[in-house]
């Protein structure tokens, strides 16, 4: 039996993120959906973790396809490790708190412009948090205060 050699910190940070996906959606990430969650640049990169966790015996693949990772000790609970995973409930709330905000400012008589900064961190915020799709929702709003302030 071969010795398992300690991941690193990134490595760690990869573990973790494949051992919650897997255990909010019953099967693995992707190759892209770990390069989204993780803020990679690019497919390789997430390919190079992989496959040494591999050789360092963390993972494994079944049968060369599609969403076949898993962890060789899924029990571990890496710690210490945070990645912009967020849970359904708080992508709710988050959501929620933002168009609160948006409609606090859309009623305001006079648009400032630290409002609209505060505005746009906060549409920043929730691509960073990898809610993309929420944050996109937002930008017509945003481009409407912007063009409301200017006139």
């Amino acid at each position: 039996m071969t010795e398992i050699i300690q991941p690193t910190k990134k490595q760690r940070e990869l573990l973790s993120f494949i051992e919650g996906f897997i255990e909010a959606h019953g099967y693995s990430p992707s190759y892209r959906e770990i390069m989204a969650g993780l803020n990679y640049t690019s497919v390789a990169t997430v390919s190079l973790h992989i496959n040494n966790l591999i050789n360092r015996g963390h993972l494994a693949k079944r049968d060369r396809s599609a969403r076949s990772l898993y962890l060789i000790k899924p029990s571990l609970k890496i710690s210490g490790v945070k990645t912009n995973q967020i849970k359904p409930e708080e992508e709710k709330w988050l959501v929620k708190k933002v168009e609160y905000y948006f409609e606090k400012v859309e009623a305001a008589s006079v648009i400032e412009s630290s409002y609209l900064d505060e505005l746009y961190v906060l549409v920043g915020a929730l691509n960073v948090l990898g809610l993309i799709g929420a944050a996109q929702s937002f930008m017509p709003r945003l481009t409407e205060l912007k063009a409301r302030r200017d006139l």
